[in-house]
């Protein structure tokens, strides 16, 4: 696949920074906050509301996409339990109970496939997800996806190269482009904490169309990842991270 450079502000620290490193935190983020301050009443509040917390990642790019298939159709206290569940599964550190965030692997891909399906169904991964998880290991164990260019590809091209793999739509691939390479300007339509999000905070919680909020995050832009990371804050205060 070819792909065009990005002009994506890049991370504090290297994409492939370890787990065991500090966190990942976007080096545009104060930038963002100052913009979307400007530009819409709704967001001057949130970030206020909200303070120094922000995006974090930990870098580590199988993990981030494991999490995210965990992560779908499932509430965020429920992929957590999950999450913790498979990391003991697999013999890392997870504790049930811990607070989201707190243990995130990290997971290997060719580790991964060492394990029986009835193995992670073991940590309340559905069949499907099983099938999920393991193609995704076989992608990144066989070099079929090209975490080294990543960096340097827009936004669309990575996330045509991740839908390939079985299982991996549209909302799971956006989650990846703000979790783990923390591109700026992601508006993912597909996920229900947004849409919910712009409903009760600019449509006093009337239904809202995705063009509705297409045209909402239309001032957020070139940040619209930041605009949508404060609406998840604004149903659920503590950080969800990757």
């Amino acid at each position: 696949m070819g792909a065009s450079k990005s002009s994506a502000p890049k991370p504090v620290l290297p994409a492939n920074a370890g787990l065991a490193a500090n966190l990942v935190t976007p080096a545009y983020w104060d930038e963002a906050c100052k913009h979307l301050s400007k530009r819409d009443r709704v967001m001057r509040k949130l970030i206020a509301d909200h303070g120094s917390a922000r995006l974090e990642s930990r870098g580590d790019a199988f993990t981030t996409l494991a999490r995210s298939i965990v992560g779908q159709q499932i509430s965020v206290k429920s992929a957590q339990s999950v999450w913790e569940r498979l990391l003991a599964v697999l013999g890392l550190q997870g504790v049930e109970g811990s607070s989201p965030g707190s243990d995130r692997g990290p997971l290997s891909a060719t580790e991964l496939l060492t394990r029986t399906p009835e193995q992670l169904r073991q940590a309340g991964l559905s069949a499907r997800k099983v099938e999920y998880m393991l193609d995704a290991a076989r992608h990144f164990a066989e070099e079929r996806v090209h975490v080294a260019q990543w960096q340097a590809w827009e936004d669309e091209a990575i996330v045509d190269e991740l839908v390939d793999i079985r299982g991996i739509g549209r909302w799971t691939a956006e989650m990846f482009l703000i979790f783990h390479l923390m591109r700026p300007n992601v508006l993912p339509l597909d996920d229900l904490g947004l849409i919910k999000g712009i409903s009760q905070s600019y449509f006093s919680g009337e239904p809202v169309s995705r063009a509705e909020a297409r045209d909402v995050a239309e001032a957020w832009s070139p940040f619209r990842t930041v605009g949508t990371w404060y609406l998840w804050r604004s149903l659920d205060p503590l950080p969800v991270a990757y």
